[in-house]
């Protein structure tokens, strides 16, 4: 009898061109189109960690999706929607090979699921110092820093001022962004 074969990141590298998917334990999942208000969010995210990392002469480096990040010794692909790495030796040509410090995942519509209980796992275990996710339908922060929690609860804010745990001085304002 034949073993099945799993998907591997090979296997996100044949996807025709325009096709965008992750891999997380042996499973592809498809990716799609990110709506207007994630991509207004995300790029307001983006623009805020940047700021703060040139304003205060900052090591770390802010990428938005689509970004490769490899997880599990590259058994996992994902694509986080905002990634702060500030070890510079795990980016490389393709990505980021290693967790990220932080990451931030937007909630589109039918990806919920997915960024809420399959990429938490992931990242819980495998390294993130920190992780949000920003809903901008029900405007909900949840904020999981898994450096500080052993439990690894959840702190869950409207859309207001959000201390960033990896930053000393950093809070990002959720009531700027106009969705």
């Amino acid at each position: 009898m034949d073993a099945i074969k799993l998907p591997t990141i090979q296997d996100i590298y044949n996807l025709p061109d325009g096709v965008r998917a992750e891999l997380t334990d042996g499973q592809i999942y498809y990716i799609a189109a990110p709506s207007t208000e994630h991509q207004r969010v995300s790029r307001y995210l983006l623009f805020e960690i940047e700021s703060y990392i040139r304003k205060n002469n900052g090591t770390c480096e802010v990428f938005s999706a689509p970004f490769a990040v490899f997880l599990q010794n590259d058994k996992a692909y994902v694509e986080p929607d905002v990634s702060v790495i500030c070890d510079r030796d795990k980016l490389d040509s393709k990505g980021c090979h290693g967790a990220p410090d932080w990451i931030i995942e937007v909630i589109s519509q039918g990806n919920s699921e997915h960024d809420t209980i399959v990429k938490f796992d992931l990242y819980s275990n495998n390294g993130v110092r920190e992780y949000w996710i920003v809903d901008p339908n029900t405007k909900k922060v949840i904020v999981y820093n898994f450096e500080e929690n052993s439990d690894i609860k959840a702190t869950i804010y409207g859309f207001e001022k959000v201390k960033v745990g990896i930053y000393e001085d950093l809070e990002i304002d959720f009531s700027s962004i106009e969705i």
